[in-house]
C-alpha cells in the first residue's frame, strides 16, 4: 500500500447496505472510499481503472455475483487484496471464495470497529474475519471441505514450534510485517516460513491456513 487513506472498492447491489458500510469505513481517518459498485462487473471495470488498496465485495449480486467478480480481479490484479461481505445464509459459497483468493469474510451486520479493522488488516497484507464469521466458518457444514478438527489437530501436532507459532499468527489475520515484529523475524524469513507452512499442510493461502488454526483449536 502507497502512503495516504487506504483506497476501498465497495460492491453491494443493495444501495442501503452500501451507503451504510462506505459511511461506517470513512469514520475512520486512514479510510476511504473511493469507489462504489452495484454489481460483479462495475467492480472488475472500476479495479482496472482506479488504484485500490482494498476491494469489498458483497458475495451475491445480480448480472455478476462477487465469486465471478473475485475471479476476474484475482487474475487482473492478483495482487490487490479482496474480502467478502455476507450474511449467514451464504455459507454454502464459503469454500469457492477461499479457493479463488478471498483473504476474508466481514458480517455485513457486523460491529462497525470489525469492518474498519477488516480493512486495516487487508491493507496490511493479512486476513480478516470478524469474530462471528470466524466461529460460523468452522462449523460442521462450512468446515466440511477443509479437514475435520481430528485431521487438523494431527497436521498441527506434526509442525515445528516455530510452524506452530506462524499458524497461530495467522489465525489472528496479522500481516507478514506484524507476524515478523511479533516473531522477531524478518518479512522476508516470514515469507518463506510461510511457504513451507503452506506446502506442509497442502493449502494455497493463509485464509486456509486460519480454517485449519480455528478446527484444530489453535486460535
Amino acid at each position: 500500500m502507497t502512503g495516504g487513506p487506504i483506497r476501498v472498492l465497495l460492491a453491494d447491489d443493495d444501495q442501503l447496505v452500501r451507503a451504510g458500510i462506505a459511511g461506517i469505513l470513512e469514520t475512520a481517518d486512514d479510510i476511504e472510499v473511493v469507489a462504489q459498485a452495484d454489481d460483479g462487473g462495475a467492480a472488475v471495470e472500476l479495479a482496472r481503472r482506479i488504484r485500490l488498496d482494498v476491494v469489498l465485495l458483497d458475495i451475491r449480486m445480480p448480472r455478476v455475483d462477487g465469486l465471478r467478480a473475485l475471479e476476474r480481479i484475482q487474475k487482473e490484479r492478483p495482487d490487490l487484496p479482496a474480502a467478502m461481505l455476507t450474511t449467514f445464509s451464504d455459507e454454502h459459497l464459503i469454500e469457492a471464495a477461499v479457493a479463488l483468493g478471498c483473504l476474508g469474510f466481514v458480517l455485513k451486520s457486523d460491529d462497525p470497529k470489525n469492518l474498519i479493522s477488516a480493512v486495516r488488516a487487508l491493507a496490511a497484507g493479512g486476513a480478516a474475519f470478524s469474530p462471528a464469521v470466524g466461529r460460523w466458518l468452522v462449523r460442521p457444514q462450512a468446515r466440511a471441505a477443509y479437514r475435520r478438527s481430528a485431521q487438523a489437530r494431527e497436521a498441527v501436532a506434526a509442525l515445528s514450534p516455530r510452524q506452530r507459532d506462524l499458524l497461530a499468527q495467522l489465525s489472528t489475520g496479522r500481516s507478514n510485517a506484524q507476524i515478523a515484529q511479533a516473531l522477531s523475524l524478518t518479512p522476508g524469513t516470514v515469507k518463506q516460513y510461510l511457504s513451507t507452512l503452506f506446502d506442509v499442510l497442502g493449502i494455497d493461502n493463509r485464509v486456509q491456513a486460519a480454517l485449519i488454526a480455528y478446527e484444530a483449536g489453535n486460535d
